[in-house]
Parts: C-alpha cells; sequence; structure tokens
C-alpha cells in the first residue's frame, strides 16, 4: 500500500449514526475499511473493486460490525458468488472491526460512469 491518503469516493456512503464510538476511532476504521476494498480485484477487471464504483454503502455499527452494499459490473459477473467473500473477508481483516457482511443490490445498477478517473485509466477507458 502507498503512504499517499485514501481519497473517498463521493459515491460511496458511510454510515455510523450517532455513534457510541468516538469520531477519531470511526474515522480510522472507515479509512482502514477503504483501504482494504482497494485490495479486492475483481479476477477479469484490473482495477479494484472501490475504484470500479462497484461499492455503494459501508456501515459501521456501535458493535463494530461493518456492513457493505455492493454491485456488480452485470448480474451474470462470473465472480458474483466469490467477491462477496472476498470483499467480507478484506473488510473483517480490519484492525478493530467484530464481523462484516455483504449485500448485493442492484438499484442503482451498475454502469461505467460510476468509475473514478483512476480506474478509467487502469481500464483505458477514456
Amino acid at each position: 500500500m502507498s503512504d499517499e491518503p485514501i481519497r473517498k469516493r463521493e459515491d460511496v456512503e458511510v454510515e455510523n449514526k450517532a455513534s457510541s464510538l468516538p469520531e477519531a476511532e470511526i474515522t480510522r476504521m472507515t479509512d482502514d475499511i477503504v483501504a482494504a476494498l482497494k485490495t479486492v480485484y475483481d479476477p477479469e477487471i484490473p482495477a479494484d473493486i472501490y475504484e470500479l464504483g462497484l461499492i455503494y454503502k459501508v456501515d459501521i455499527e456501535d458493535d463494530r460490525s461493518v456492513k457493505v452494499e455492493m454491485t456488480l459490473t452485470t448480474p451474470n459477473c462470473p465472480s458474483a458468488a466469490e467477491l462477496p467473500i472476498m470483499v467480507e473477508t478484506a473488510v473483517a481483516s480490519v484492525q478493530g472491526v467484530s464481523a462484516a457482511k455483504v449485500d448485493i443490490v442492484w438499484d442503482p445498477p451498475w454502469d461505467p460512469s460510476r468509475m473514478s478517473d483512476e480506474a478509467r485509466l487502469v481500464l483505458n477507458m477514456w
């Protein structure tokens, strides 16, 4: 991992409703969760799932469990079975996370406009 700060995507909703967790801890966990998500790659696409725009929501609960809502590039994605497990494993590995759960959602449907400039550069989609 680089020493550059992790950039938050504006389209990813990070929730922690009136938490009993200290704000500094929430910020650290959020940064670490994003870093963990950036280590997960669709086996068929050379860009991480975070920069592809597949992560829609990250919810950190008071008990430190994390719920992630994500989508896939297509309902027929060949990696549909393995990607959620990869995401759960990555998020669960973050210090302080007690458990991780991933839900696949289809609304809104993914489209290439959700990709970051970094993903567009890697995929040469300008």
